[in-house]
């Protein structure tokens, strides 16, 4: 199962730009034997350098709790939203080679992930 954004990922996610930031929606599945501590080294490398580089911030991380709504194993462990400026910004970050150098922290991390591009709106 893919936990990384592709190429192909990042070309329809620029393609179907509406212009703005962009919250990226992340919802985490973490492997059993050491998914947590190998993504919190991720987390710290990407907020200690990559997140003001490009404009980004985190509005919102927790640690799943109970689900009312899902089958049994589809809850997940963790969620975040993550603001960038443009989606631009976002393929800028994933496109960058000193980025790269620690995103196999995410990828040993991660048994199951979700990872959506967001769109403001005025109301449900």
């Amino acid at each position: 199962m893919a936990v990384d954004p592709k190429g192909a990922d990042l070309k329809r996610l620029l393609q179907e730009d509406p212009g703005g930031p962009v919250v990226m929606l992340n919802l985490l599945r973490f492997k059993p034997d050491g998914g947590r501590e190998s993504y919190a080294k991720y987390a710290q490398a990407l907020s200690e350098t990559y997140l003001d580089k490009y404009g980004a911030e985190v509005i919102y991380a927790g640690r799943g709790s109970t689900a009312l709504v899902a089958e049994n194993g589809q809850a997940w462990d963790a969620v975040l939203m993550v603001r960038y400026p443009s989606r631009g910004a976002f393929s800028q970050m994933v496109a960058d080679l000193d980025y790269q150098q620690f995103t196999h922290f995410r990828t040993e991390a991660l048994e199951e992930a979700v990872l959506q591009a967001t769109v403001p709106v005025d109301s449900l």
